[in-house]
Order: C-alpha cells, then sequence, then structure tokens
C-alpha cells in the first residue's frame, strides 16, 4: 500500500472507528473488541479495494458520507449521521415553520407513524404505514428520518409534493400538502351512554395530564363508571409525558425502566399520591400509536391496570443525543431506551395489544367503513370484566 493510499484510508477509517466508540459498533469486552477490529481491516480493504480498483477516480468524501449513511442506518431508524449542514440545523427552533402534519419513521423508505389529527395530512387521508417514495421529487431511498422531517417543513401556506405507496399498489399516490402550524389539541371527552366515558388524547403536551384528570373527573360524575382512553394515532410528545400521565392510574407497582448503555435500568415507580383515578380502563391502540402515548399504554397495560385494545404499536421509544464529530459532522444516536413495566423492550417492538383488531386497509380515494370496531371492542372488554368481577 502505498503512503497516499494508506493515509487516505486511515483518513476514511478514523471517523468510523469514532462512531464505533460512541455509537456502540464496538464490543463491550475485549474478546468482542477482536472481532469489530478484524471488521475495521475488512472495511479498510475495501476501501482499497475502491481507490485502486474502481473504473474511475474516486470521490473519497463521497464514499465515506456515503459510509456513514451506511453506519446509521445499521441502528434504527431515529439514529442518523448528519452532514456539516444538517448539523447547523440541530436544536434551533423551527418557530415560525410548519409542516403538513406527518411523523416519520423509516423502512427501506420513510414511512408514516401518524398524521397528526385535523392536520392537512390526515385531511388527505394518510395513514399510518403508507410509504413516502418522494417529497418534492427527492426520492426518500436514503434519506433519514431526520432529513425527511426537514424537508416537510416550511414556511405556512406553502406546499409539499408527496409520492404515497400503499398496500400492494404498484404507482404510487401524488398527494399535494399544504403546511399549517400545529395548533394545540386538547383532551376530549364524550359519553358513550351505558356508564362508559371515552376520551379522545391526540398528543401528550405538558397540559395532557391535567386535562386527562380533568375530563375523566367530569364523565365519572356524569355517571361514567368505566373509560375508554384513545391513543390511535398519538405520535408526539415527550417521552416522559407518558409516564407523567400514566400515574393518574396506577397507584402502585413499576411503570416501566429507562435503560443507558452499561448501566443498570433504572425503574420508574408510582409514587404516593399517584392513581387517583379508580376507574376501569381500556386504552385503544393502533400502527400509529408512538412515543410517549407508547409509554404510557404500556405502563396501563404492564401493571394490569388497562386493557390495551387494537392494533401492535410502532415501537419508537428511544431517545438520542447529538454527537459532534472533528470535521463538523454529527451523529444522532438513540442513547436511552424506555422499556415496559416487564422489562421487555418497546423501542422497535411496540406494545402487544391485550385484545388485537385488524384495521382493514383503504384504498385512496375510497371512504371507510362505517363505524369503529375498536372502539366497540373496547367497550365490550370494559363490560365483560365488570360481569367477571
Amino acid at each position: 500500500m502505498t503512503p497516499r493510499l494508506r493515509a487516505i484510508v486511515l483518513a476514511v477509517s478514523l471517523p468510523v472507528l469514532a462512531f464505533a466508540v460512541i455509537g456502540g459498533f464496538l464490543g463491550r469486552e475485549a474478546s468482542a473488541q477482536g472481532e469489530n477490529y478484524k471488521s475495521l481491516r475488512i472495511f479498510e480493504d475495501v476501501v482499497s479495494l475502491i481507490l485502486n480498483n474502481y473504473v474511475e477516480d474516486v470521490d473519497v468524501d463521497k464514499v465515506m458520507h456515503g459510509a456513514m449513511h451506511g453506519l446509521a442506518d445499521g441502528l434504527d431508524p431515529d439514529s442518523a449521521y448528519l452532514d456539516a449542514r444538517q448539523m447547523k440545523t440541530v436544536g434551533v427552533p423551527v418557530t415560525g415553520l410548519a409542516d403538513p402534519g406527518i411523523e416519520l419513521t423509516r423502512q427501506y423508505y420513510l414511512r408514516i407513524i401518524a398524521a397528526r389529527e385535523g392536520s392537512p395530512a390526515a385531511k388527505a387521508g394518510l395513514r399510518p404505514g403508507d410509504y413516502v417514495r418522494s417529497i418534492n421529487g427527492q426520492s426518500t431511498r436514503d434519506t433519514t428520518v431526520y432529513e425527511g422531517m426537514q424537508l416537510l417543513r416550511g414556511k405556512a401556506g406553502t406546499k409539499v409534493t408527496l409520492a404515497i405507496l400503499r398496500g400492494n399498489a404498484a404507482e404510487p399516490h401524488e398527494v399535494v400538502l399544504t403546511r399549517e402550524a400545529a395548533a394545540a389539541l386538547p383532551v376530549r371527552a364524550r359519553n358513550l351512554g351505558n356508564a362508559t366515558g371515552y376520551v379522545r388524547v391526540a398528543e401528550f403536551s405538558k397540559a395532557t395530564a391535567a386535562q386527562l384528570r380533568n375530563e375523566v373527573t367530569s364523565l365519572t360524575r356524569g355517571g361514567a363508571t368505566r373509560v375508554v382512553i384513545d391513543v390511535r394515532g398519538t405520535a408526539t410528545g415527550d417521552l416522559d409525558l407518558g409516564y407523567e400521565a400514566a400515574r393518574l392510574f396506577v397507584a402502585t407497582g413499576t411503570l416501566g425502566y429507562t435503560q443507558s448503555r452499561g448501566k443498570e435500568k433504572q425503574a420508574v415507580s408510582a409514587a404516593t399520591g399517584d392513581g387517583a383515578i379508580t376507574a376501569p380502563v381500556a386504552v385503544l391502540t393502533d400502527a400509529g400509536t408512538s412515543g410517549a402515548a407508547e409509554i404510557f399504554a404500556a405502563a396501563l397495560g404492564g401493571t394490569k391496570r388497562a386493557s390495551v385494545v387494537g392494533e401492535r404499536t410502532v415501537g419508537r421509544a428511544g431517545r438520542q443525543k447529538v454527537v459532534t464529530l472533528p470535521d463538523g459532522t454529527g451523529l444522532l444516536l438513540t442513547h436511552i431506551l424506555y422499556l415496559a413495566p416487564t422489562g421487555g423492550a418497546l423501542h422497535e417492538r411496540g406494545v402487544a395489544p391485550d385484545v388485537a383488531v385488524d384495521v382493514p386497509s383503504v384504498d385512496f380515494g375510497v371512504e371507510p367503513t362505517p363505524g369503529d370496531p375498536a372502539l366497540d371492542k373496547a367497550v365490550e372488554t370494559l363490560t365483560a370484566a365488570k360481569k367477571a368481577a
């Protein structure tokens, strides 16, 4: 290997090694270290072969950019390699920017977790599981979740064009959405009759727990003896807010755990004064239930405080941090995981329902079948539990 080639390989290998140390690519023990350094030597061989044998001169920066993206892509959908331009936007307030109301994850292409209730995306009929093939003509095949969310944002009133694939469709459906500033979504409640109350939690904000307490209190005063809490399509809010809301219902026991690398998992437990709401509860979930809503559902379901009814949730229960690299690029890394009360993983696995209710796919332009089978099943579950008690 020539000195120049060795210098290039060293230059491209060092960032990978830094990534490995920071992001967890290297093993925890010395024996595992050997295997991972072996992988780095293979990486060095690949770089050498590319530089010496590819038919044209190689742009090393471009190759390394792709390699870094590939490394991060092998972690989880929320971790990402950020170039120097993207690093300048990290932590910058999005005040004044609007979006069409979509939360994204990644699975080959960008995929919709949920369309925010009342948003342009929801009004256009976008659903959890829809694939976003392109944003304004830019393919999302190699687009990170972070970059995708950046592309969706813009000045209120401007438009963004998405190419959407649903189900087994061979060709994408073009959807043009207008960006809108997100309005706060309060907790809403209504009496379903038959002593059953219904509460819709469309987002988890700092006000959610207090609003949830007030709405359930109003329902019980109005004669409700059991409550259905609907967190279907709920995908926004800080993760810890899920625990804050769960404390209203769980008087004792473990709500869940948090886990950091190399540390013992930390229990999040109910405290004195928790569990003020004692009515029987069912929690409605679907494939769009994400983040704080998943943690809430897991806390109530895992402590047997509620029956979880509907679909398995998406599995997005990790907290990310940004690590700056010496060249001005960076890594967005998941560094804390939130676990179920049983200690089982939620991130990339989700919450399995106690009572599964399949939601049929709906083609574009077709009205959904009237009725709400999942809600009906939740009421049925609560009624059956009361009779069995």
